[in-house]
C-alpha cells in the first residue's frame, strides 16, 4: 500500500514537471511576417537565419491563400532552394483535408519552418479555421518552429484579421474615410493577439484602413508592414528587416465617434521603423 502511494506521488510529480516544461516552451517559436512585394535574397536569408534549420529539418509551404498555388510554390521553393539544402514541400489543403488528412497534418506539426504564401487571407482561413491543421500549426510554433507569411500570409497572423473588405464602399476606391465599423475583420490564426497586422502598407497608402481599425480596437497596436520588408516576432520583441518601413500606431486617447460614424482620437503613439529597429508588442 505504501509502495503504491509512493509510486502515485512520483507519477504526479513527474506529470507536473512535464506540464511545467511544456508550458515554458509554449509560444517559443518565431514569426517572420513579410508585407508582400519582392523578396530579396537578403530577406530570405534572414528568414532562414531566424528558422535556424538543422540538416534534416524540412520546410512546409502552405498555398491555400493563392489562386495559383503551383506557381506560388515554385517561386518560393526556387528562392529557398538557392539558399539552403533542406527539403521544401507543398501542401494545398481543402477544408476536409484540413480536418482528416492526418499524414499531412502531422507533417505540418513537425515542420521547423512553415511558409504561408500570398493571395486571399479569407480563402486561407476558410480552410484552416477550427480544424486540426490550425492546431498543428500552433503545435509547431509552440515547439519552436518559425511561421512565416507574406501579404495575405501576413494578414492571417493576428487574432483579429483584416479581411480586405469594406463595409460601406461607395465607389471603386477603397477606404476613402476613417470610420467606425467600416473595416471588416475576422478571426485569424492568433499567433499575435495584442496587435493587428496590415500589409503592402506604405506602397498602397493603407493609412485610412489601419486608423479605422485602431478606432475599432483602441486596446490593440496596429502594425503596417510595407513591401519587401518584414517584422521578426519573438515573444513580445519585434525586429524590422528589409528595404522599406513599418508603421506602428497605438495608445489612442479620448476615442470618440462623431457625425454618426467618423472617428477621432488624440495623442496616439506613432512610430516609423526601418531595418534594424526594434520595438515591443503592446
Amino acid at each position: 500500500m505504501r509502495y503504491r502511494r509512493i509510486v502515485n506521488i512520483v507519477f504526479t510529480i513527474s506529470l507536473l514537471l512535464v506540464t511545467a516544461i511544456a508550458g515554458a516552451q509554449k509560444g517559443s517559436g518565431n514569426l517572420f511576417i513579410i508585407g508582400g512585394g519582392e523578396r530579396s535574397t537578403a530577406l530570405m536569408q534572414e528568414l532562414l537565419n531566424t528558422a535556424s534549420l538543422a540538416g534534416d529539418d524540412y520546410i512546409v509551404v502552405l498555398t491555400m491563400a493563392s489562386g495559383v498555388p503551383d506557381e506560388s510554390y515554385e517561386a518560393i521553393s526556387k528562392q529557398l532552394g538557392t539558399l539552403c539544402k533542406n527539403v521544401v514541400t507543398k501542401f494545398h489543403f481543402t477544408q476536409q483535408e484540413a480536418k482528416d488528412k492526418k499524414a499531412w497534418i502531422d507533417s505540418v506539426a513537425n515542420a521547423r519552418l512553415i511558409y504561408i504564401v500570398g493571395g486571399d487571407q479569407n480563402r486561407f482561413m476558410d480552410v484552416v479555421r477550427a480544424t486540426p491543421l490550425y492546431e498543428a500549426m500552433h503545435t509547431a510554433f509552440n515547439e519552436g518552429a518559425t511561421v512565416a507569411g507574406t501579404s495575405a500570409g501576413a494578414a492571417v497572423m493576428s487574432q483579429i484579421m483584416i479581411t480586405g473588405e469594406e463595409r460601406d464602399k461607395k465607389d471603386n476606391n477603397n477606404f476613402r474615410e476613417i470610420k467606425k465599423g467600416n473595416v471588416i475583420t475576422s478571426e485569424g490564426m492568433g499567433f499575435v493577439s495584442k496587435a493587428i497586422i496590415d500589409q503592402h502598407f506604405v506602397k498602397r497608402s493603407r493609412y485610412n484602413r489601419l486608423l479605422s481599425v485602431l478606432g475599432d480596437h483602441p486596446d490593440k497596436m496596429v502594425i503596417g508592414i510595407d513591401e519587401s520588408t518584414a517584422v521578426i516576432v519573438k515573444g513580445k520583441r519585434v525586429r524590422v528587416v528589409g528595404e522599406s518601413q513599418v508603421v506602428v500606431v497605438s495608445h489612442p486617447g479620448k476615442v470618440k465617434v462623431f457625425n454618426g460614424d467618423k472617428i477621432a482620437f488624440q495623442n496616439a503613439k506613432l512610430a516609423l521603423y526601418s531595418a534594424g529597429d526594434t520595438f515591443k508588442l503592446k
